[in-house]
């Protein structure tokens, strides 16, 4: 149970230990052998977010990183100058082996940090800094990509520095995607070419035009290899490095710092190659020779893929740290001789918002979470995109939310809530707009059949129902909402025109997320041993798909404030709320 009287802010408390629902999640999904260390692990890396990474992420946006193109001299440096809090923080998350999705803890213990650990700890930097994860997370996904397809004589060394356990003598990774032209018709507007020189490796001329953590170490990017045919499939994936075996600057300019709405604590810009010097990341025959550049496009999805599920992620922090500044505030603030807590159409807010924080953190976990199952490469392919789309959405939803809630306080920079809501509406673009993720669910059924997976994992969950005042009306509605999702795809799939099948993918997306949210839901009441889950699920059945019936819906009135501090509720007052 949370007792939000007696905390004063949410800077300086245990993230993790404040997260009734993620700790709930950890030990739902993490293997037996793995419990202890994780929660463990998750308990130490919620108290530094919550605390340290949390104070430092309000300094860094106020003082975000600056280029110095020049010396004193006017000789051209290229550096971008970092405060000491964005340092300080880097340096603490390097030594808890976040960067390196704790490998060096996985190497002791004999098997890899399990996925929802790895999930868990982006789940809670987020509601911190969110550009802090962009500026290290990339660097796990570029070392998964050295370590399939660089050269021999390159791999190991920088595998090393990819994956240290402390930032000094580590190196950070980059991902170099979009060209003037933009970012979503990448066979179209990538312009960058490489000229091979032998032995795998190429000089890159061109630009790129957003650069996300500018000053990598090791950045991975498209270009077209001189000769190859137009279209997707001509690009190549290479490994460019900032500095060159001597210690020298590789022919890279860093031509200026975009001035962002969010997200400062990254830097981001505006990049040059002057024959700077790459290596290309390719798969290899058996034999041992290196295959041809082309299909770089597909390697670097490898990559898009994972950062697309972090970039979800992170809309699911903020949109998690909003919902408990406005708890927070709404147990501390009074208007009308009561706190904004007892006030009804306050508490009516709240709890949704809770449930739609609760309904989004399990359709993230879930895809953190698909790997295990019998089909879940192809549920992981559905789910991600689709969890992008509603996650970084709710994101922006609940940090608009905290700042109305907190007022005129909540507008002005000093009270840290604009902040969130600057951060949040980066995300529904990064890593593919939801325009761009609703086309990609359509792709996703009918290329590989994914929705074959979801619909089968909604089945086994209407199966599982026990039945029960609480859980049989939402599993009717969960049934209905299945069988509509199933008709739709069906429909979807019979159009000729293509046209027509890409104006309804947002709507369908939308009908996937809410099918699967309220599934999710109602697994987790079957499972839990009170009846709070169970109003969790009811109450976003009939506001997702109860129509009028919402307007008799008391479960707010009731229990609004046991489900808010997460306190159990006997099952008199959940069926007395439910009726």
């Amino acid at each position: 149970m949370i007792e939000y009287e007696k905390i004063e802010r949410a800077i300086g408390q245990n993230w993790y230990e404040l997260d009734p629902a993620l700790q709930s999640r950890v030990r739902a999904d993490c293997p037996p052998e793995d419990l202890e260390w994780a929660e463990a692990k998750l308990s130490d890396f919620g108290q530094l977010v919550g605390d340290r990474i949390a104070r430092n992420a309000d300094v860094i946006d106020a003082a975000p990183p600056r280029l110095e193109r020049y010396d004193r001299w006017a000789n051209e440096v290229g550096e971008v100058v970092h405060h000491p809090a964005a340092l300080d923080s880097k340096s603490a998350l390097w030594a808890t082996g976040y960067v390196s999705g704790f490998e060096a803890e996985a190497a002791g213990r004999g098997r890899p940090a399990p996925a929802v650990v790895l999930a868990a700890s982006n789940y809670l930097l987020s509601q911190a800094d969110t550009g802090m994860v962009c500026s290290l997370g990339m660097t796990s996904g570029v070392a998964s990509l050295v370590e399939s397809y660089a050269p021999e004589d390159l791999r190991q060394e920088l595998l090393a520095k990819l994956r240290a356990s402390s930032m000094d003598g580590g190196a950070d990774g980059s991902m170099y995607l979009t060209e003037r032209d933009g970012g979503s018709d990448l066979g179209a507007t990538v312009h960058c070419t490489a000229r091979d020189i032998g032995d795998g490796r190429v000089l890159i001329e061109g630009e790129k035009w957003f650069c996300s953590n500018i000053d990598g170490a090791a950045i991975v990017m498209l270009a077209r290899p001189e000769g190859a045919p137009a279209g997707p499939q001509g690009l190549g994936l290479y490994l460019v490095p900032r500095l060159l075996e001597d210690g020298s600057p590789n022919s890279i300019v860093m031509r200026r710092l975009k001035p962002k709405l969010g997200t400062r604590s990254v830097p981001t810009g505006e990049v040059e190659f002057h024959g700077a010097l790459g290596y290309a990341l390719r798969p290899r025959s058996p034999e041992g020779t290196a295959t041809g550049d082309a299909g770089g496009l597909n390697r670097m999805m490898e990559m898009v893929n994972g950062s697309r599920f972090g970039v979800a992620m992170m809309g699911l922090g903020i949109a998690r740290r909003s919902f408990l500044e406005s708890a927070l505030w709404a147990h501390h603030r009074r208007a009308k001789g009561r706190l904004l807590v007892d006030l009804p159409l306050v508490r009516e807010q709240l709890v949704d918002l809770l449930v739609e924080v609760e309904a989004a953190l399990a359709l993230g976990f879930e895809c953190a979470a698909a790997s295990r199952r019998a089909d879940g490469a192809r549920l992981r392919r559905i789910l991600v995109p689709a969890a992008k789309i509603r996650l970084c959405r709710l994101g922006v939803e609940a940090a608009s939310y905290a700042v109305e809630l907190h007022g005129g306080n909540g507008y002005c920079e000093d009270w840290g809530l604009t902040r969130q809501l600057r951060d949040a509406q980066c995300h529904p673009i990064w890593e593919g707009s939801e325009n761009i993720c609703a086309l990609d669910v359509l792709r996703a059924i009918r290329r590989d059949a994914a929705h074959e997976a979801l619909l089968a994992r909604v089945d086994g969950v209407i199966g599982e129902s026990p039945g029960g005042v609480l859980t049989s009306p939402a599993v009717e509605t969960l049934a209905r909402a299945r069988l509509k999702l199933a008709e739709s795809i069906a429909s979807m799939q019979g159009l000729v025109d293509p046209d027509w099948a890409e104006a309804g993918a947002g709507r369908l997306s939308n009908l996937l997320v809410r099918t699967v949210s309220l599934a999710l839901l109602l697994e987790q009441s079957f499972e839990s041993d009170d009846s709070r889950a169970g109003l969790v699920a009811l109450r976003y059945a009939r506001r997702h798909f109860g129509g009028e019936t919402l307007f008799d819906d008391a479960i707010a009135g009731i229990a609004g404030r046991q489900l808010l501090a997460y306190e159990p509720i006997s099952r008199a007052t959940a069926e007395e709320a439910a009726a």
